[in-house]
């Protein structure tokens, strides 16, 4: 599909963000991403589903130009809003300091690009205390070097604004997401195709 996500690694090209955490986790153990205990696993993974499959998709650039310029930030709200509805309800019974207890997980690295994402569609987090308290820990050295505006030959139009507001085009949405994924990997692999274009 030429998307990325792609982890170059052990031989392999693994596409899509769960398959390659997946694929860590089993070849990396240390930092473990997803608990020991199986409920919280299940919880881990059921967070990640649901925004990798339910909330993210639906904001893609593909997505975003079927539904026509004009309406892109309002259908970018909606879905957002809707997906977060849904997971502050689950992050209300699974959350301690992260989004399944005190340990970054699967599900903390499926959440930051999200949020993120919702901020950059100006969603208003208020509805959602946990996930805003969530937001607030991502001083982690991990996720500062990842974010957007540290991605390494990012072109200026694509980096967030002095306000932290990022813009709305069509190659502003698409271009946010492809550095930010592969680096936020890279901090547990080490040995990622630096090229974002895959």
């Amino acid at each position: 599909m030429k998307q990325v996500p792609a982890l170059r690694i052990d031989g392999l090209i693994i596409g899509q963000s769960l398959a390659i955490i997946d694929y860590l986790e089993e070849t990396r153990p240390t930092p473990r991403l997803l608990p020991q205990d199986p409920k919280k696993r299940a919880s881990v993974r059921e967070i990640s589903n649901l925004i990798a499959s339910s909330i993210q998709p639906l904001e893609n650039l593909s997505v975003l130009k079927q539904v026509g310029q004009e309406n892109q930030l309002t259908w970018a709200q909606k879905v957002i809003a809707s997906g977060f509805t849904a997971l502050e309800q689950i992050l209300q019974k699974t959350a301690g300091k992260y989004c399944v207890g005190d340990e970054v997980s699967m599900a903390y690295l499926c959440l930051v690009p999200q949020v993120a994402n919702a901020e950059r569609f100006k969603v208003d987090l208020t509805p959602y205390p946990t996930i805003s308290h969530i937001k607030t820990l991502l001083t982690l050295e991990a996720f500062q070097v990842s974010h957007p505006c540290q991605a390494e030959g990012l072109a200026p139009k694509f980096r967030p604004t002095g306000t932290g507001q990022r813009g709305e085009t069509e190659e502003d949405v698409g271009a946010q997401n492809r550095p930010r994924n592969k680096q936020v990997v890279t901090e547990k692999a080490g040995d990622l195709d630096s090229n974002p274009q895959t």
